[in-house]
């Protein structure tokens, strides 16, 4: 099965910009589809952005316009990239594949401080 490892959390200021990465230990074109989730307390995962082997994007409502997934294809990684930080954004962030199962990253923790 596929192991992820994930990068990038921490404490960030409002209004700051933050890049996570997502490291897969086979090839990302063996995944149908990967991305990004965030949790807080008490609620549900919520789906952050996702990208399908073929390119296509989808991302969630309450990040639209301040997130980018991309990927590097060669570094079998794919990045979130987020912006206009604000303490709504602070969350555990799971990355996430799906090739025969699912597979979740063991969550990073990103904080922002107002």
């Amino acid at each position: 099965q596929v192991r992820l490892m994930e990068s990038g959390g921490g404490l960030v200021q409002a209004g700051g910009s933050l890049r996570l990465s997502c490291t897969a230990s086979e090839s990302v074109f063996s995944l149908r589809a990967m991305g990004w989730y965030r949790q807080t307390p008490g609620k549900q995962r919520k789906l952050v952005a996702t990208t399908t082997k073929f390119n296509n994007t989808f991302y969630g409502d309450s990040v639209k316009g301040r997130v980018t997934i991309s990927r590097d294809n060669a570094k079998n990684t794919w990045y979130l990239q987020i912006d206009s930080l604000g303490p709504e954004d602070t969350a555990i962030y799971y990355c996430w594949c799906r090739a025969a199962y699912e597979t979740w990253g063991q969550g990073t923790q990103v904080t922002v401080s107002s």
